[in-house]
């Protein structure tokens, strides 16, 4: 009877024991835990928390930009003086037509009106040769030397195209363009005063802001019955000129 008693006593022991072990002891509650961080409870709060958020992303240091490291070309621009008159002479060779090709010279007085239009006015200046029949004739002269004495003076108005540059070599580039010329005016020959029509083209060149090399060719067309026949004449003109910007 003794052994059973002390039996039972020692299953409700054990019994007892494993119920505790599920039980918190009382200084759990006081056990400290971690703060929470408290939201601001009043608008007022709220503001002054946006304000100092505001404040740090200021302060903090901006983002680190990248520079890069390139070599600049050193680049020449070319300076044209902003004058509009353009004065010069030519030298060149002339065909008259049914005389030989005789050398001629000129002057040239140039207005620029804007970037692209300019007047021209030309004179000029030859000495012809003989003609075919003169030189098959032997000694037959058909004109005096006076009346041999090409004489033109032109009016043109001149378009400039096709601005660019011209390089000599890698370290030298100067100004250039094309331009179309077209007028009227008079010859003097043959001892008579004829009204002419030109057109032509050229090619400009500038080596410096004051100075222009041009390459120019131009027809020179008239009427003239002459040697018989009642008919136009065309005279070929080419020639290599220079002219200063004043």
């Amino acid at each position: 009877m003794e052994s059973r008693i002390r039996v039972l006593l020692l299953m409700l022991s054990v019994t007892l024991c494993g119920g505790c072990a599920h039980l918190h002891w009382p200084w759990h509650r006081h056990a400290k835990l971690p703060p929470a961080q408290a939201e601001p409870a009043t608008q007022a709060e709220r503001d002054a928390a946006a304000d100092a958020a505001a404040a740090a992303a200021e302060a903090a240091p901006p983002p680190t930009v990248i520079e890069p490291q390139v070599e600049r070309r050193k680049i020449k621009v070319p300076k044209i003086k902003s004058k509009n008159v353009e004065l010069g002479i030519s030298f060149g060779e002339i065909s008259i037509e049914s005389y030989t090709a005789a050398p001629v010279t000129g002057l040239r007085f140039d207005y620029h009106v804007t970037e692209d239009f300019f007047f021209e006015a030309s004179a000029g200046r030859a000495m012809a040769g003989k003609t075919s029949f003169e030189t098959l004739g032997g000694n037959v002269q058909l004109l005096t030397e006076h009346e041999r004495r090409f004489t033109y003076y032109n009016l043109s108005l001149g378009y400039n195209f096709l601005p660019g540059e011209v390089f000599l070599g890698r370290g030298l580039a100067m100004t250039s363009g094309f331009y179309l010329v077209g007028g009227i005016g008079s010859v003097k020959f043959e001892g008579d005063q004829k009204f002419t029509v030109n057109f032509g083209a050229g090619f400009r060149v500038l080596p410096t802001d004051w100075l222009a090399i041009h390459i120019e060719a131009q027809d020179l067309v008239f009427k003239s019955d002459f040697l018989g026949t009642d008919r136009l004449r065309n005279n070929l003109t080419a020639g290599l000129g220079a002219t200063v910007y004043f």
